[in-house]
């Protein structure tokens, strides 16, 4: 018979879950673009997406929130007075006992019984203190003998469990013997610590050691650097609890520890420790305190892992915080983030992490030369694709639907059909074809089944030409487009107008032109990573000048000018290069700028004006301007403005043809 097997199954504890679905790009893609059209650095737009998150995820500002909320709720719920709180219970309980035994004893002497119920009656008000005073009592009573030797046991356990997580449990029903076993696992401790730091330890060394004490690390660590790093983390967290309390329970615990373990020695051990620990590590917080003030009680062992809980939420904080240099989501600590906030937690800090993994190697994104993070060819593709559609959907919304067909290099088919000439690249007509070349054998006698095509017989479908553009958008960025909000809205209708002209009119040209103080031309991924201007000055005058020599470049090809602004022209370009500037505008800018425009208009450029506001000065020029020219001023909402832009671009390269735009 075949084995049986038998399996289990549970939660996946390994690296990213191999079931689990891909991440989803194109949310954070979009949100990206966004943050880097409004001015962002493609680098900080992701870092802005991961702080946001994206739908029905959290995302890194979420988990910081809850980092925070568990940090205040540690130190509102705890205090740091259970140690003495409990060996005062003991004690109490221990002279309540004593009183009762002097009561009953009626064999004791009577002076006797006077001096201890004296003794008892007078002791001091600081718990150490009494507890001090009754070291070299002798109790009448085993149950009161019983609590006061469970004060000297807890004060050691408290005291091994502040540097050794568990020790006062396990402990908790030790004899003799597994005290000395703890002061001697101490004593070679210390030794390999001091061995380590004169640099003459050796492997060997910490093999004997754990081999001998393993039992009391359940860290396991695997050298003495581990061993170290694993103590000194527990050593300093348990300094900067002493730090937090107040100077009197300070006190009370240094005069009680003298108590631990009934041995002063326990103390000299673990203060050669801690020691030892502070000289190798020096660069952890030894001097920190925090402020507790709730109403439970701890413990110096538990006390010392709240304070550590806080240490591993503070490092927390830092690694989601992404706030220092190199700052990468692979940073995060997952399983202190588990044992913090949850295992959900660490799935969402996973998913965001494998998310900027993505981002980073799918090629949405790419180093430029200077080594600063850009959207890489890929994205702004993929962007300008999504921008169209949002354009293309607002533009059939308000007229009608388009038809779907593709504009190609040639036009329109007639209908008529003519003989094919070398060079031609329109589509044959298979009928033609045929019919001429059965013709052609048949007059020449041939046999009808072994029918030959000839060069002569071929007949190509007659197509009507289609007209190329040369688009100018000339976009301003002058301040006032970044201080009314309409900057991002002017790149989306650059992408989307780049988009169209460079996968549906791949003949046409587009040029973009930006016009501030002085225009520029610029490439769409420029202008998309382009932060908000602070120069005034709108330059029309200069950004038409550039138009002109653009069109030039391409003289057979339509001009198709397009103008999209949100202010009169207030600078124009000098002789000399200067940008004159002047508010209100200065007549001679108007006149240089319609100059220029004029020349424009007798190249026959098909011109669009698009005013972006309401100032009735700026409507007034802008419909002037364009009836100088023939042309069409609009003015869209800023929600429309790509849609417009796209219509007036496919008006305008359609005067020749009225069916020649219609590709969606």
């Amino acid at each position: 018979m075949p084995e049986r097997r038998s399996s289990r199954y549970g939660r996946y504890h390994g690296g990213p879950d191999p079931l689990a679905p891909p991440v989803d790009l194109a949310e954070a893609l979009d949100a990206i673009a966004e943050d880097v059209m409004a001015g962002y650095s493609p680098e900080n737009a992701l870092r802005e997406f991961l702080r946001r998150g994206g739908r029905g995820r959290e995302g890194l500002d979420d988990l910081a929130r809850r980092v925070q909320q568990r940090r205040r709720d540690l130190l509102r719920r705890h205090n740091l007075g259970g140690t003495l709180d409990e060996v005062r219970k003991l004690l109490d309980a221990a002279v309540l006992d004593e009183r009762k035994q002097l009561a009953r004893d009626a064999a004791m002497d009577d002076d006797d019984r006077a001096f201890r119920e004296m003794r008892l009656q007078n002791l001091p008000t600081s718990t150490a203190a009494a507890v001090n005073e009754l070291a070299s009592y002798d109790w009448q009573s085993r149950e009161a003998a019983a609590s006061f030797d469970r004060i000297k046991d807890l004060l050691g356990r408290e005291l091994l469990d502040q540097r050794f997580a568990g020790m006062k449990r396990a402990l908790e029903s030790a004899d003799d013997a597994d005290r000395e076993a703890v002061n001697q696992m101490l004593s070679d401790l210390n030794g390999l610590l001091d061995k380590h730091r004169r640099g003459e330890d050796t492997d060997v060394d910490f093999d004997d050691f754990m081999a001998k004490h393993g039992d009391h690390f359940p860290e396991n660590p695997r050298n003495v650097e581990e061993l170290i790093d694993a103590l000194a983390q527990r050593s300093a967290a348990a300094q900067r609890l002493l730090n937090s309390m107040t100077a009197e329970q300070r006190r009370e615990l240094m005069e009680l520890s003298a108590q631990a373990f009934g041995s002063p020695g326990l103390m000299a051990q673990l203060g050669q420790l801690d020691a030892n620990l502070q000289a190798l590590r020096p660069g952890l917080d030894w001097g920190g305190a925090e402020s507790f003030r709730g109403s439970e009680g701890l413990g110096l062992g538990d006390g010392t892992g709240v304070v550590q809980d806080l240490a591993e939420l503070d490092a927390l904080g830092q690694q989601i915080g992404q706030d220092y240099g190199g700052a990468r989501m692979d940073d995060l600590d997952l399983e202190a983030l588990a044992r913090q906030l949850g295992p959900e937690a660490a799935v969402s800090a996973r998913t965001l992490a494998e998310l900027e993994r993505a981002m980073r190697d799918s090629g949405y994104l790419r180093r430029g030369t200077d080594g600063s993070l850009r959207l890489s060819p890929r994205a702004m593709r993929r962007l300008g694709k999504t921008l169209l559609a949002d354009a293309a959907s607002r533009l059939s919304g308000r007229q009608g639907q388009r038809d779907t067909r593709q504009a190609g290099a040639v036009g329109e088919q007639t209908g008529a059909t003519r003989p094919w000439r070398f060079g031609d690249t329109e589509p044959w007509d298979t009928t033609r074809t045929l019919t001429n070349a059965i013709h052609r054998t048949v007059g020449e006698g041939l046999d009808p089944g072994t029918l030959r095509i000839d060069v002569a017989d071929i007949e190509v479908a007659e197509t009507e030409t289609r007209t190329q553009s040369a688009v100018a958008l000339l976009v301003d960025v002058s301040f006032s487009m970044a201080a009314e909000g309409r900057w991002v809205p002017m790149k989306r209708t650059a992408l989307a107008l780049h988009h169209l002209v460079s996968t549906r009119f791949r003949g046409d040209q587009l040029q973009l032109i930006t016009f501030g103080r002085h225009a520029g031309l610029m490439d769409v991924e420029e202008l998309t990573a382009l932060g908000p201007w602070r120069e005034q000055g709108t330059n029309l005058h200069h950004g038409l000048l550039l138009a002109g020599q653009f069109f030039r470049k391409h003289p057979t090809m339509q001009p198709v000018l397009l103008v999209v602004t949100d202010g009169e022209p207030t600078a124009h370009l000098l002789p000399d290069g200067y940008a004159w500037f002047s508010y209100p505008p200065d007549p001679a800018t108007i006149s240089a700028t319609v100059v220029e425009l004029d020349k424009l208009g007798r190249r026959g450029a098909q011109a669009t004006f698009v005013r972006l506001g309401d100032d009735p000065g700026l409507q007034r020029f802008i419909e002037q301007m364009a009836r100088r020219v023939g042309g069409r001023a609009v003015a869209p909402d800023l929600d429309n403005l790509g849609g417009t832009v796209v219509d007036e671009y496919l008006r305008a390269r359609s005067r020749g043809r009225d069916d020649d735009l219609l590709w969606w």
